[in-house]
């Protein structure tokens, strides 16, 4: 049954010499993989089909299959800033590095599905790009259900493993200290763009690196990310 969809591309992989298998999380279904004819002379060209691309898709749905069809590919938004510039082009390589390894339902979730398309287009035309991988993990452990309530008063540092902020002494090494703590407790209590800006470079850094250890210990496979490195020096 022919179904069309919104759909975003999360990877491909080469199958033969005229065909990807396509990752992508959809609108109409969460994660799904597609089978993808190509050609360079017509039909579905491999340049329809780079990272977080967004596409309409036409496509097969059968419940008995893991591998889908797809029919129709169509670019719903060309990137019209990421293409010429670097820094955003890193953006979207760390925002597609995270959505792989996170997106992986097989069941629609619209609330979430925007959160990437609103990253998507704040990655390609917003003008504070600083900010952009601090707050896509924190919103994103929200829709995935991890994202910590803020702290109590007195409540100064913060437990990767748990998942939750503490007082005192911490019987592991995996925590965060009080200047990343302060800086997590009030991006939760904001909910806004303005407090990440005015942190320091040095906090920043570490903050990102908190938050990938916290996704890498309640994520199962998330493993470690190529992109950050180049992020400290472009962003951070």
């Amino acid at each position: 049954m022919l179904q069309t969809t919104q759909a975003v591309v999360l990877r491909t992989f080469k199958h033969g010499d005229n065909s990807v298998i396509l990752k992508a999380y959809t609108a109409s279904f969460g994660a799904r993989s597609y089978m993808v004819r190509t050609s360079k002379r017509g039909g579905i060209k491999p340049a329809h089909l780079q990272p977080l691309d967004r596409l309409e898709l036409v496509v097969t749905e059968s419940r008995e299959r893991e591998l889908h069809a797809v029919r129709e590919i169509r670019i719903l938004k060309p990137f019209v800033g990421i293409p010429n510039d670097p820094v955003r082009g890193m953006l979207l390589l760390f925002a597609q590095e995270v959505f792989y390894r996170t997106l992986r339902e097989e069941t629609p979730d619209l609330p979430l599905f925007d959160f990437i398309q609103e990253t998507l287009e704040d990655i390609d035309t917003g003008r504070n790009l600083g900010h952009i991988p601090l707050l896509l993990l924190v919103r994103l452990a929200g829709h995935l259900g991890f994202l910590p309530e803020p702290p109590q008063p007195g409540e100064d540092r913060f437990d990767l493993r748990e998942g939750h902020f503490f007082r005192g002494e911490c019987a592991h090494g995996l925590y965060m200290d009080r200047p990343n703590a302060t800086a997590l407790a009030a991006i939760l209590s904001t909910g806004t763009t303005s407090h990440t800006r005015s942190l320091p470079a040095d906090i920043r850094k570490h903050l990102l690196d908190d938050l990938l250890t916290y996704f890498r210990l309640h994520v199962e496979g998330f493993g470690q990310l190529r992109s950050p490195a180049v992020l400290h020096d472009l962003l951070l």
